[in-house]
């Protein structure tokens, strides 16, 4: 799968604020939920990063 300029958006989100590159990737999901619990913990940016990139 090719990696679009979209994905180039959604990263740079991620890395500003990763619920919102999960949520511009995969909607209002349990992998929000996920990301928003990881992101106050700490690893949120790692989460964001693998989901965009592996979808």
């Amino acid at each position: 799968m090719p990696f679009t300029a979209s994905d180039v958006c959604k990263v740079i989100c991620a890395i500003l604020l990763p619920p919102l590159g999960v949520f511009l990737e995969r909607g209002c999901t349990t992998d929000l939920l996920i990301n928003c619990l990881l992101t106050l913990l700490g690893p949120g940016i790692i989460h964001a990063l693998y989901i965009i990139l592996k979808y």
